[in-house]
């Protein structure tokens, strides 16, 4: 009778399953949610305003410099040139003044940590410490140079091997406007940015760049200075 009442609560008896596999994705989508909060966006944006700020200069400024060469000269041979002197000294510039700026913030932060840790007891082994985690002058030169070079690089492809000279700068201003469109909505989205805004920012300040130096450039070529 026992092995009878046995059986039948076994046979009625309700399986209630366990879902390891849900239990592990909730916990890596947990694990996740919280890496995602732990990201330092400030940290982020500085090394992001750095890169985004030196292609978008790179473009900006080569382009504008082949757009007031192109509003005065039609043969493409000065467009280019000014492009690449534009290019070299560009580079140069950002990379020397990104390298002063980097040290000068250096300087000012070993001199801020050697005062804190003057009054601490061991505050030269914390000062080692510190001083690893420093923003190097050099790296940052080197990154606002190359980031530079990129941008600028855009604007030569686009107009090296078009030979009319209004449909190369058609297309100059065309692949110089979707670049800057897309600087923007990069930059929007590494720094959890709205996308709309700045890219409209962006696009408006290039248009304006080149459409000043096309026009200026063009009035002083029409006042007699043209070689």
């Amino acid at each position: 009778m026992a092995a009878a009442t046995h059986n039948q609560l076994s046979n009625n008896s309700v399986e209630i399953p366990i879902h390891a596999n849900d239990n592990v994705m909730d916990s890596k989508h947990c694990q996740k949610i919280e890496e995602d909060d732990n990201i330092d966006y400030f940290k982020r944006a500085q090394w992001l305003r750095a890169a985004i700020l030196g292609a978008n200069d790179g473009l900006v400024t080569v382009a504008s410099l082949m757009m007031g060469v192109g509003s005065v000269k039609e043969d493409i041979k000065p467009m280019l040139l000014a492009g690449f002197a534009g290019l070299f000294a560009g580079a140069c510039s950002m990379a020397i003044g990104e390298f002063v700026s980097v040290y000068t913030q250096r300087d000012i932060e070993v001199a801020q940590i050697k005062r804190e840790n003057s009054m601490k007891v061991g505050g030269e082994n914390e000062e080692e410490g510190e001083r690893e985690t420093l923003p190097n002058p050099y790296q940052a030169a080197f990154a606002s140079a190359l980031a530079f070079s990129v941008g600028a690089v855009l604007p030569l492809l686009a107009a090296a091997f078009i030979k009319p000279h209004k449909v190369r700068l058609g297309v100059l201003v065309l692949v110089v406007s979707l670049a800057l469109v897309v600087f923007g909505i990069v930059g929007a989205v590494l720094g959890r940015t709205p996308k709309v805004k700045p890219s409209i920012r962006v696009l408006v300040g290039g248009w304006m760049a080149m459409a000043i130096t096309f026009g200026l450039t063009k009035l002083i070529g029409s006042s007699g200075l043209q070689m």
